[in-house]
């Protein structure tokens, strides 16, 4: 047996033990739990779980998907999230293998794990939360610069990648989420503008960073923000302005006039994701869990969930591959939406599901999808 295979054998079995802390994370972080403490019990019962009915697959099979102590069903989500987390480690270890990037396919099982999480929690909640998104961007940069140091394999993104890859996802999402928003409200301000920072920050940083760059748009929006935190209230962008302008600003682009069409994308779309990257940052740490729930809120086309879940994929795979992950994200969408409407059944599963297939999707064949489109071109 080589030591390649046996290696994506080692690491089949490493993601059905961290399958199994999965499952822990899947059903706690969305309660606000300590997700060390206390240690696994039954949700029914509360009976603390001995070493015995912890083992991933094993368990669940020699209980016969019940409590050992009550007799509760458990569900077969749990071996489901062990058994795909040990298949995904097994894949991304032969794809990668150590002997040619090092320990850089650890990155991409990690997000394996936070996409596979996000996911499960997406289903039952129609959240995902920032405690797996924002620090795994973190993470993906992380990443991205050791594989810059150690000189890994061409195919995972160096560090200015990633942070173009944060970047551009967060910015291509929630810049649909803004426009789609307001062909929501039918071109109505909105009713409840965040403060200090939030979508008109963005919005605003938008359209400045299509003229002036990322920096210029990113530095707009913290001008905005310390205005707001000067006033003590949120002074309004009006979004007939950024919005309405940012739209004028691709026409006047598409004319080959200003900086040209591609660069004003680029540079909307990064100040736009930086602009949200912080807003995400500064609610993540300074909004009350419980208050959520009954705050006020416009028509969104998009979860800012969904913004934060962009960026992380970007910050691990790259904008190249990111955009290959959008792709079949939407499709995959479109297919299944249209499948249960030839059903008559109801599209329940949010955008964040088929965003993280899409990065799995990228992350097993984008390479060779990048390639062949570039082929195409002639690039």
């Amino acid at each position: 047996m080589s030591p390649d295979l046996l290696l994506a054998l080692f690491a089949g079995v490493l993601g059905l033990l961290v399958g199994s802390f999965s499952n822990v994370l899947i059903w706690r972080l969305p309660r606000g739990e300590n997700v060390a403490f206390p240690p696994s019990h039954c949700p029914r019962c509360d009976h603390r779980l001995a070493p015995r009915d912890l083992v991933p697959l094993g368990s669940w099979l020699s209980l016969g998907g019940k409590c050992r102590y009550c007799r509760a069903p458990i569900k077969a989500r749990y071996p489901l999230v062990e058994l795909l987390t040990g298949l995904g480690y097994a894949v991304i270890a032969a794809l990668y293998p150590l002997s040619l990037y090092g320990a850089a396919p650890l990155g991409l099982m990690v997000l394996f794990t936070l996409l596979l999480v996000a996911s499960a929690i997406d289903l039952d909640t129609y959240t995902i939360p920032d405690a797996l998104t924002l620090p795994g961007v973190a993470l993906g940069l992380a990443f991205a610069a050791w594989n810059t140091r150690a000189g890994a394999g061409g195919e995972l993104p160096s560090l200015v990648e990633a942070v173009q890859g944060a970047l551009l996802g967060a910015g291509l999402l929630v810049t649909i989420d803004l426009l789609g928003s307001w062909v929501l409200r039918r071109g109505r301000e909105r009713r409840y503008p965040e403060a200090p920072i939030g979508y008109q920050q963005i919005s605003l940083a938008l359209l400045v960073g299509a003229w002036g760059g990322p920096g210029w748009g990113l530095g707009a929006a913290l001008v905005s923000a310390l205005v707001n935190l000067g006033a003590r209230r949120a002074v309004r962008v009006p979004e007939l302005l950024t919005l309405g302008g940012f739209l004028g600003s691709l026409l006047v682009g598409s004319a080959g006039s200003g900086p040209g069409l591609i660069l004003m994308v680029q540079g909307a779309l990064a100040a736009a994701g930086g602009a949200a990257l912080l807003a995400g940052v500064y609610w993540w740490r300074r909004r009350e869990p419980e208050s959520e729930e009954d705050a006020p809120f416009d028509p969104s086309a998009m979860g800012f969930g969904d913004v934060k879940l962009a960026a992380m994929i970007g910050a691990f795979l790259g904008w190249e591959r990111l955009l290959v992950a959008v792709v079949v994200a939407v499709f995959a969408g479109a297919l299944l939406g249209l499948g249960q409407l030839a059903l008559r059944r109801e599209n329940r599963v949010k955008f964040g599901p088929y965003l993280a297939l899409g990065a799995v999707v990228a992350l097993i064949w984008g390479g060779q999808i990048v390639a062949s489109y570039r082929g195409l071109l002639g690039l």
